[in-house]
């Protein structure tokens, strides 16, 4: 099909049916191609055999949870980058921020909208090809960002992150003394025009520090509004 996106296959894994259908639909209107998968195991191993382009996981699935899912797929090499939207049967906030923590991009709860989803989708998949065009690099302390390698050094040791925490730590970077509130950073870096949790923020943030070691002293708190990046090591 001519207004299929390139390079843009979708794996989507739930063990019910109807929604497997609708998701699928939906995304195949949208111009995508869809991977269908109906447990932990099988997503899995499509993931690593395919490669997507984005993953929308259950976390209820049999044999294997999504977030067990997810915790292999982040941590494997081949498949680190790939985004993951992590569906909830409840909204229940230890698993989206377990999700989260495992480096999950996004969550969304069930029941959903379809075009909410494909919106959210769209919007993953913005964010973790944009940068591609941009030839500087950002320099924070002992941080280096590469934005044409996509790529983070401390100290000369590259440190592995995911779409999502690659372009909050350089938006942060970019805006060092300034301090960034919640809403805001939803905005910029995962594109929402709406607040949607402000929690996704904090656990990202929560991962940027762990992931910068000693350097995480960076990113400052400041209580009741929101973030700032400042040069510690100067």
């Amino acid at each position: 099909m001519n207004n299929k996106p390139a390079n843009k296959r979708i794996l989507v894994a739930d063990d019910e049916p109807d929604v497997l259908q609708l998701v699928s639909s939906n995304l195949k209107n949208a111009g995508y191609s869809v991977l269908k998968a109906e447990d932990g195991p099988s997503a899995l191993e499509q993931a690593r055999q395919t490669s997507p382009a984005l993953i929308v996981l259950d976390i209820m699935l049999p044999e294997m949870s999504g977030l067990e899912v997810c915790k292999v797929l982040k941590r494997e090499a081949a498949t680190n980058r790939i985004p993951v939207i992590m569906l909830t049967a409840k909204a229940e906030e230890v698993d989206r921020i377990v999700g989260l923590e495992l480096g999950a991009d996004d969550y969304m709860t069930k029941p959903f909208s379809p075009r909410e989803l494909v919106l959210r989708v769209k919007s993953v998949l913005r964010r973790s090809s944009n940068g591609g065009e941009v030839s500087d690099r950002l320099l924070l302390g002992k941080i280096q960002i590469d934005r044409t390698r996509h790529e983070v050094t401390i100290a000369g040791k590259m440190i592995d992150f995911t779409a999502t925490e690659f372009k909050l730590l350089a938006l942060l970077i970019e805006r060092r003394g300034r301090v960034q509130d919640r809403e805001t950073l939803l905005n910029d870096v995962w594109g929402y025009e709406t607040v949607i949790d402000t929690r996704t923020v904090d656990t990202h943030i929560r991962r940027l520090r762990e992931k910068l070691g000693a350097s995480g002293s960076c990113i400052e708190t400041i209580r009741g509004f929101g973030y700032r990046v400042v040069d510690t090591e100067s």
